[in-house]
């Protein structure tokens, strides 16, 4: 069972909101968001290229920085952009678009960014030094960290740390040995540069997003960049009031799955897009259909897809509508409504999942093709799915339970 005194107040209503997509979008998004369409073909093109190093390529990351992405979570007083979430999730999805690795890694980096201004000022002015930061991270506690003069040592290694080739910093959970013998779970902001790095990313899906194992021993972490995962979940770290953003105190759980969510969306409708383009015109083999376009099946099957996807993205427009009002009036989001949100994330999953299915049924052997961009989004976007996060069935358990009148029985929130 959750502990009581670790959940916001239950009895808080939800606000009636006009839906996130009534937003008016700021000229800097506006502008971001132009420069990343731009740029789809070409992180597209680089795909296969991608996928051969195990790593997105440097291009990619250059035009993203060129773009201004890296500075959308970044407080202004630090030369950030300080983005809404909306704007935010709308960027990465165009991101996605063009390629779900590269997608993968830019939602960790923008969304461990965010994390970041959790910390104390201290902390946010090493971090934020330049104004465009990329920070990735290894969220399951397979670490130790013991006390020492000016803060902490800390030995682990972290799996699948998702970006760590590319990031500057990488927020690494672990956990604390107090000298009474007790234990509490800590974020630990740590310079790259500072870790080790395996080269043991062999996998079939989200092949570029160079999700290596990154690691340490007895490395110093100073007292002001270590928190509590107790504060940061629960938005009560108090870094957020020094930054000078408003409306963007965000809960941790619920805005890492809504961004996370976006890449998903904009992977789906690449595959859409992808698998549109190919039937037009194309005969089916041992078949007298010249034009698999005029096919009854494929126009159900691409009909489905595109329903199904644009009710993944009618469900994401429903949390990034309250989760943005209750950042704009300072207030953290119900246990409840954070339950919402894994929920409604993991059915928007589900859902384009189930898309991608519908034209994988219509897609031809043609497909299978490493240069196709359609397998890469399809295998991409089935394996992210595993993600332990993000998977639909962890969302939709802990969302069915409040519906049903019972505790969440989770903190992951």
């Amino acid at each position: 069972m959750a502990p009581a005194d670790l959940r916001p107040c239950l009895s808080t209503p939800r606000r009636t909101h006009q839906g996130a997509g009534m937003a008016v979008r700021s000229n800097e998004a506006e502008n971001i968001l132009k420069a990343v369409r731009e740029i789809v073909p070409t992180l597209r093109a680089n795909g296969v290229a991608s996928e051969d190093q195990r790593w997105i390529v440097q291009e990619n990351i250059d035009l993203l920085e060129k773009a201004g992405v890296f500075r959308i979570a970044v407080p202004k007083r630090f030369g950030g952009l300080d983005l809404s979430l909306k704007e935010q999730v709308e960027i990465i999805t165009e991101i996605s678009r063009g390629c779900g690795s590269t997608g993968w890694v830019a939602v960790a980096w923008i969304s461990s960014a965010w994390m970041a201004t959790l910390y104390p000022l201290q902390a946010q002015e090493e971090i934020f030094r330049g104004g465009s930061v990329r920070i990735s991270g290894g969220f399951t506690p397979t670490a130790k960290m013991v006390p020492t003069e000016g803060g902490y040592l800390l030995t682990g290694a972290w799996r699948f740390n998702s970006g760590v080739r590319g990031a500057h910093w990488d927020l690494l959970a672990a956990e604390l040995e107090h000298a009474d013998g007790s234990v509490e779970e800590v974020y630990a902001m740590v310079p790259v540069d500072q870790l080790t790095i395996a080269d043991d990313w062999h996998v079939s899906a989200a092949i570029a997003t160079g999700s290596s194992t990154s690691s340490a021993t007895d490395l110093f972490v100073p007292g002001h960049r270590v928190v509590t995962l107790e504060n940061a979940v629960l938005g009560t770290s108090g870094g957020g009031a020094v930054t000078g953003s408003q409306g963007r105190d965000y809960s941790l759980i619920s805005f890492v799955v809504a961004e996370s969510v976006a890449v998903y969306i904009g992977m789906a409708r690449a595959a859409h897009e992808e698998l549109v383009a190919t039937v037009k015109g194309k005969p089916l083999a041992y078949s007298n259909v010249t034009d698999q376009a005029q096919h009854p099946l494929t126009q159900i099957q691409v009909a489905l897809a595109h329903s199904k996807i644009e009710a993944a993205e009618a469900l994401a427009e429903t949390y990034l509508g309250f989760l943005q009002e209750r950042a704009d009036a300072g207030e953290q989001p119900t246990w409840e409504e954070k339950a919402e949100v894994r929920g409604k994330a993991g059915a928007a999953i589900l859902l384009t999942q189930e898309a991608l299915e519908a034209l994988h049924s219509v897609s031809g052997a043609g497909s299978l093709s490493r240069k196709a961009p359609f397998q890469r989004f399809y295998r991409d976007l089935q394996g992210l799915a595993r993600h332990g996060l993000m998977a639909p069935n962890m969302g939709l358990e802990v969302y069915g339970r409040t519906l049903l009148g019972l505790d969440p029985d989770s903190l992951f929130l």
